[in-house]
């Protein structure tokens, strides 16, 4: 018997007053898959993964992760912050930009989730945050604060610091769109080694390369629906709808230049 996708969404909906930000969306991911959200700005991919960590409450539709499920709709009771805390302690979210706290190490920072939250001894805090800053390979930081690192290692400790939670699921909102771009390949980097050990992922990117070489399925949105879905190297190279060659275009030309 097959076992049930780690992701569900089911007829999610959300709008900020008169703008419509997601219409309807549906989709699953498998445990161990890797999905790539593409499209224009605007089209509505990091409201959908903010809704998937509910850091943005969906007005309708339903989210289940791992055994965690909540329903919505108009007069729905909202989550109480118990339940929104373990749901989120579960599904680790790295954003555009680091929000380190930059009056602790780099050790410190990755630590502070596990021993306030789980309640994690000291002893034991250290030894997983020093196994997975080895991880994101950078165990030689540890007592450096984030001032000194730059950006790529920055987001490399934010990476670390989601994974200290132990998350089943880790979500990827632009996450090299603020570094320069000779430090984008560093985190790009961690990001396929946790492919490889099979951590379900949801990323929403515009590195198409990396979208191509990492995810299972592509999935490209406009004006807040899906408009394709596929396999990433199908919906990528050989896209069906009119929309997504239009935008796929654009990276296509720049690959060849």
């Amino acid at each position: 018997m097959a076992s049930e996708p780690k992701i569900e969404v089911s007829g999610l909906r959300k709008s900020f007053g008169p703008l419509h930000v997601l219409r309807d969306i549906n989709l699953t991911v498998e445990s161990g898959g890797v999905v790539a959200l593409i499209g224009p700005s605007g089209s509505g991919k990091s409201t959908l993964l903010r809704c998937l960590n509910l850091l943005v409450t969906p007005d309708q539709g339903s989210i289940r992760i791992g055994q965690n499920r909540f329903s919505f709709s108009p007069g729905t009771a909202q989550p109480s912050k118990y339940k929104l805390a373990g749901f989120r302690a579960n599904t680790g979210m790295v954003f555009q930009h680091f929000n380190l706290f930059p009056h602790l190490t780099v050790l410190g920072n990755v630590v502070e989730a596990p021993m306030t939250v789980r309640k994690m001894p000291r002893a034991e805090a250290d030894a997983l945050g020093m196994e997975l800053l080895s991880k994101v390979g950078l165990p030689d930081k540890a007592k450096e604060f984030p001032s000194r690192l730059s950006g790529g290692q920055k987001q490399r400790v934010a990476i670390a610091r989601a994974l200290a939670m132990q998350p089943e699921v880790m979500l990827f909102d632009e996450a090299t769109s603020a570094l320069d771009p000779e430090l984008v390949g560093e985190v790009l980097s961690v990001m396929r080694s946790l492919a490889r050990d099979g951590m379900t992922m949801v990323i929403v990117t515009h590195e198409m390369a990396f979208a191509r070489e990492v995810a299972d399925k592509v999935i490209f949105m406009r004006d807040g629906v899906i408009v394709e879905e596929g396999p990433a190297n199908l919906v990528i190279d050989q896209p069906q709808n009119p929309a997504t060659r239009a935008f796929l275009a654009h990276f296509h030309r720049k690959e060849v230049g």
